[in-house]
């Protein structure tokens, strides 16, 4: 019975993760380190269900990612809490599942942000026990504002009433770029404050003002003494023997400083003293006399012993700075793999922050483990059925040339994908070709088996559903979150240039809104933007005209792309690499240039077309 239980709750529906890093070769495998796993494919899933059969409070839901509360009638009236993030963190998120924290987490591939249909999955499943409102508590990094983003969206057409949280809390960067502050081990105490508010009753409204409120008071810093090893991958990065990094991220984002490794007490004093120096824009205001939780976190892969001495100059330092520590958690509550390295997370706490964070919790990473045995304990429970979007609409007199110019983006898509893979991996993980490809390959499967349908939003819909499910990654959240804004403003009655036109715009504005970027933040905002820009001229334009107007559109997508050379980035991973560095033009950029232009390239050809066949008539 077990054997066909794992083989059920490992049917995942899991999008590609958007993060893929290059395979080692043959005479490097024997440098990968050694993981006690069974394989890199599985080891995700097999630690979900090792972690869901341990526990009696939790459960695992079926063809998901996402780990539940398993006393989920006793979330009615209440507003229910749902995290989650990339594994290789653990115990984050699934650990904090419990009554008093966490309703539900949601969980990607090691590394990379959940897809939007698991965590749309996890928010109707707490709406449908009964839950008075879901509140979303996100890290900040743009996949998972965009994925998280996206499914509270999804969810509020399921008439859920979602709010979402995103902790920003890093302290390392003296002036933050435009993506702003990392969210790091401060999740995990928002976590638990969020939990106990929820408890009390608190409306949904209440528990995002409390916890927005306590988390200016919040600051996190890291310090690494080693890499970690995503699974059947090469080390993340390089660090010398004997060298210290401050300041570095949970997946191995650049730091700020890199030194020599030095004693614990010295170490300490210098992440303090980073964290609450003034000078810096993103420094934790702390004063004599203030009262704070302490949070000592091992990220992965230092000693118990380690951690203690650590925690004691922790204590040891803010003391003498005249701050009263009341409360200290010391142990490993948001990791990075098997890294060798600590950070330091402080909240500044009044009397009722204090009361939140003693109340009870049956979080097992908590850590309060349940006693309850394993043994015949029903851990399984049925996703929510989810209303798809299917094709229902039969074919109508512009589906012959929406279709030519589907099959002409998609070839497109296919013929830069070595280009546009060349062009990320001076910014990124050098699979952006890869994954407009797999989102080019589904269109085509889905064209080959699928009409048309008359109706141009139904269309998109379609579209939305297809890259968000095999495209997977930020570039799969963005094209969704586009296809899903202008689908509601192209209808089967309403399809004229203009109108496209304007649902290209609330496309444009919802990429904006959910990925935080702007034009001139190096994106592919600065070839969409201008182009979008363009188009909107075809509400003033004769039919005549609107070719011309497109063809320009084309024009400035191209010119914006090319701009990207020149500009810094200041919006996704590559607002993370030396300027310096960047001295080729964005591919996201360089891949609307591409789809815009296959895109009038099937309209021009398809005029020409009708005008060959008129000409025909005409002679005879």
């Amino acid at each position: 019975m077990e054997v066909k239980q794992l083989k059920r709750a490992l049917s995942i529906n899991d999008a590609p993760s958007g993060r893929v890093t290059v395979d080692p070769s043959r005479h490097e495998v024997d440098k990968l380190p050694k993981k006690l796993i069974n394989s890199a494919d599985s080891c995700v899933d097999e630690a979900l269900w090792g972690l869901v059969r341990a526990s009696g409070g939790l459960s695992l839901m079926v063809g998901h990612r996402v780990v539940l509360r398993s006393n989920l009638d006793r979330l009615r009236g209440k507003v229910a809490l749902v995290s989650g993030g990339g594994s290789g963190h653990e115990p984050a998120h699934g650990g904090y599942v419990g009554a008093g924290m966490l309703s539900a987490a949601v969980a990607g591939g090691v590394f990379a942000s959940p897809p939007p249909a698991s965590i749309l999955a996890a928010i109707l499943c707490l709406h449908n026990a009964g839950a008075s409102g879901v509140l979303l508590i996100v890290k900040n990094y743009t996949g998972d504002r965009l994925n998280f983003g996206l499914a509270a969206e999804q969810a509020r057409n399921h008439g859920v009433s979602v709010d979402m949280v995103i902790v920003a809390e890093d302290c390392a960067f003296d002036c933050p770029s435009k993506a702003g502050r990392r969210g790091l081990c401060g999740t995990v105490l928002v976590h638990k404050l969020a939990g106990a508010l929820a408890e009390d009753g608190c409306s949904l409204d209440q528990v995002v003002s409390k916890v927005t409120e306590v988390l200016k008071g919040t600051g996190t810093l890291g310090v690494s003494l080693s890499p970690c090893c995503i699974p059947g991958c090469l080390p993340t990065f390089d660090l010398p023997p004997g060298d210290m990094e401050l300041g570095l991220g949970i997946h191995g984002e650049p730091g700020v400083k890199r030194s020599k490794v030095t004693c614990a007490d010295e170490v300490v004093k210098a992440m303090i003293d980073h964290m609450t120096n003034p000078d810096s824009q993103s420094h934790l205001p702390l004063k004599p006399g203030d009262q704070v939780i302490v949070c000592v976190n091992n990220l992965g892969a230092l000693s118990c012993l380690e951690m203690a001495v650590v925690t004691r100059a922790t204590i040891v330092r803010l003391e003498t700075q005249g701050v009263v520590v009341a409360r200290v958690m010391s142990g490993s509550f948001m990791t990075s793999l098997e890294m060798a390295g600590v950070s330091l997370t402080l909240m500044v706490a009044s009397q009722e922050t204090l009361r939140l964070f003693d109340a009870r919790t049956s979080a097992p990473a908590w850590p309060n483990l349940s006693g309850s045995s394993t043994s015949g304990r029903h851990f399984l429970t049925d996703p929510p059925a989810v209303r798809r979007q299917d094709v229902d609409s039969p074919e109508g007199p512009h589906s012959p040339i929406l279709r030519q110019v589907l099959e002409r983006v998609c070839s497109t898509l296919l013929d830069h994908q070595e280009e546009l893979n060349s062009l990320d991996r001076a910014a990124g993980d050098g699979d952006c070709g890869n994954t407009h490809a797999q989102a080019a390959r589904a269109i085509q499967e889905w064209l080959q088996s699928q009409v048309v349908p008359g109706c141009p939003g139904q269309l998109l819909s379609v579209l939305a559903g297809l890259v968000q499910e095999k495209m997977g990654g930020s570039s799969g959240a963005l094209y969704s979150l586009f296809l899903t804004a202008a689908a509601g403003h192209v209808t089967d009655k309403q399809g004229g240039a203009a109108v496209w036109a304007g649902a290209m715009h609330a496309g444009t504005q919802a990429m904006r809104r959910y990925g935080g970027a702007e034009p001139g933040d190096r994106t592919m905002l600065d070839a969409l933007c201008p182009a979008v820009d363009e188009l909107m001229n075809l509400s003033r334009a004769p039919p005549a005209g609107q070719m011309a107007v497109l063809q320009a559109a084309v024009q400035r997508a191209a010119e914006g792309a090319e701009s990207t050379r020149d500009l810094t980035a200041r919006a996704g991973r590559a607002s993370y690499i030396a300027a310096e560095r960047l001295t080729l033009p964005d591919p996201g950029a360089v891949a609307i240039a591409a789809i815009l232009r296959a895109v009038m390239e099937a309209l021009e050809g398809q005029q020409e077309s009708v005008g060959a066949d008129r000409h025909c008539d005409h002679d005879h």
